[in-house]
């Protein structure tokens, strides 16, 4: 059973009060989507009003940290060493659309390396944790990747590019490689909780392109101390936080799927 750390209970505190207002704004959205002009602007301020929050709540626990968010980007702190990445909300266009499939992603870094990682799914009350050396966990319950090794018998997640027709075409070149090899592939929209999902054994591997920092940072963490691996999709040496290019995968499907999609 895990024991939940003082930095931790600082994320989850951060996390839950920004999911109090995303809550009370996806019932609006839901509503508004009878609307011919539709919850965009309504979807845009709830997405700044829950960053607010988390920005509010971190800054008063660790005043001297920096931070890189989505919607507001960079704010340097006097610690430049320890850097908050915060996704407010990932999955906006299925909060827009009132699907409930959706969450908030909180990393940290000490120097450039990820020591801690929240990705919390309000609508299920899902909370995703990890810390550097301590395991990860879906509230106290531990959590391990999934042990199957048959690419056939598989569930791998993945993202298509909304712009840029050459993006396009190499996503189309990499669906249709894994498809072959592992049929059970699956599109839900949420960058962070298919990462969660791979840590929790739901999803065998995930892989997409052009990802930001914020949508991949906490969920990296998670993946590798649930016991599973990540790189880049195009060099061991890219750090996949920078490049936003990933591959996350258990250890026995890892290389297989790290193969396809090198051979493209």
């Amino acid at each position: 059973m895990a024991k939940t750390s003082p930095l931790m209970n600082i994320m989850t505190r951060a996390a839950e009060k920004a999911a109090r207002s995303l809550i009370r704004d996806f019932g609006e959205v839901e509503q508004l989507q009878v609307s011919k002009k539709g919850p965009g602007d309504f979807v845009s301020a709830a997405d700044k009003r829950a960053e607010e929050i988390i920005f509010e709540d971190l800054k008063y626990a660790r005043p001297d940290y920096s931070f890189l968010m989505e919607e507001s980007g960079s704010v340097e702190g006097k610690d430049k060493d320890h850097l908050w990445i915060i996704d407010p909300l990932d999955g906006t266009t299925n909060f827009l659309h009132g699907i409930p499939h959706w969450c908030i992603s909180i990393a940290l870094q000490e120097k450039g390396e990820l020591v801690a990682g929240l990705i919390y799914d309000p609508v299920k009350d899902e909370m995703f944790t990890a810390e550097k050396s301590q395991g990860a966990f879906m509230r106290r319950k531990r959590l391990r990747v999934s042990g199957r090794e048959d690419l056939m018998m598989a569930t791998i997640a993945t993202g298509a590019p909304r712009s840029a027709q050459k993006q396009k075409d190499l996503f189309l070149k990499e669906y249709d490689a894994v498809q072959a090899m592992a049929p059970g592939l699956r599109r839900f929209g949420a960058a962070a909780l298919d990462l969660a999902y791979v840590a929790a054994g739901r999803f065998e591997g995930f892989w997409e392109r052009n990802l930001n920092s914020w949508d991949v940072a906490a969920g990296i963490l998670i993946v590798k101390e649930a016991g599973g691996f990540i790189c880049d999709l195009d060099s061991d040496k890219n750090n996949p936080v920078e490049t936003g290019n990933i591959l996350a995968a258990n250890q026995g499907l890892y290389e297989p799927m790290k193969k396809v999609l090198n051979n493209i």
